[in-house]
């Protein structure tokens, strides 16, 4: 199926000869169930862990995990949030976000422009203290674990930090990892995928490569998993369906600041001079007070 030179460890590989490109390597080449909830979550200490319907099930692992990708948007998804996040906080659903990265999904409800390519919070600088972009890039992928026979489905997110950026030999941040199988004529939903740590860096960073070619088994496990509808939907941002947050975030008065028209001339009104007021009369004579005591006693 691929050159094996691309995998880190290859000990069982398939005996069914050459396999067509997946569906999914066809997808993502072309742009170079029920109601339980399941996830892999990564920790600040370097671990994984299973979320199965919010709690964490068995012991969590350190360093790495081995998985098969099982399906994977065809672009790179956003997510806004207009908030600073809080971690002793209520969760609350982002204002706005896109699974292809293009525009506003129509669940949002506070969408921040028609475009992605448009919008303000997609412009450098528009991030915290100045710095990146407001709107983030993020990734999330439903895979299996490597050795797991019940085919359960798990969504994986992957942060902007572990997106880009260029590998070295098959160790690859996630975007370069799968251009590097694709190039290797490798399915990336054909190969076992080890997920790991980054040491050498300053935050949480994950690392993706290759280990070998899936087995015969592992293969049909794969496609039976990319027929259940959680396969699709946990690669999309369904925020409140996934996550269970249903708090919707604090919409804030847009501030509009206009460019591309000019500044309106304030023409100051003229000042009207007042009108002269008319000459005073003369003052009657003062009378005096003998003709005052008189008056009050005509009033007696």
């Amino acid at each position: 199926m691929a050159n094996l030179a691309i995998f880190k460890d290859q000990t069982a590989i398939a005996t069914s000869g050459k396999r067509e490109p997946s569906a999914l390597a066809k997808s993502l080449a072309a742009n170079a169930g029920g109601g339980t909830s399941r996830r892999i979550q990564t920790n600040t200490n370097g671990t994984f862990k299973r979320i199965i319907n919010g709690e964490q099930i068995g012991n969590a692992v350190r360093g790495e995990i081995n998985v098969i990708i099982v399906n994977a948007l065809p672009e790179i998804s956003r997510i806004y949030y207009a908030t600073k996040y809080d971690p002793n906080g209520e969760p609350t659903l982002p204002n706005c976000w896109s699974n292809l990265g293009d525009k506003p999904e129509a669940a949002a409800s506070d969408k921040q422009s028609a475009s992605c390519v448009s919008c303000p919070q997609n412009v450098q600088g528009s991030g915290e203290n100045g710095k990146g972009r407001a709107c983030r890039y993020q990734r999330r992928i439903a895979v299996m674990l490597e050795g797991d026979q019940s085919g359960d489905v798990y969504q994986f997110q992957i942060a902007a930090k572990s997106l880009f950026g260029k590998g070295t030999g098959n160790v690859h941040p996630f975007e370069s990892y799968i251009k590097y199988l694709l190039a290797n004529g490798a399915d990336p939903d054909g190969v076992i995928t080890n997920i790991s740590f980054d040491a050498n860096a300053d935050t949480m960073e994950l690392l993706f490569t290759a280990i070998r070619e899936t087995t015969d088994e592992e293969y049909e496990l794969v496609r039976a998993a990319q027929k259940r509808p959680e396969a699709d939907m946990y690669c999309k941002i369904t925020v409140a369906q996934t996550d269970g947050v249903t708090k919707k975030p604090a919409i804030e008065a847009p501030k509009v600041t206009r460019f591309d028209e000019p500044e309106e001339e304030v023409i100051e009104e003229p000042v009207k001079r007042a009108a002269k007021k008319p000459a005073a009369e003369a003052p009657a004579p003062k009378k005096n007070l003998a003709d005052v005591v008189s008056a009050w006693g005509d009033d007696e």
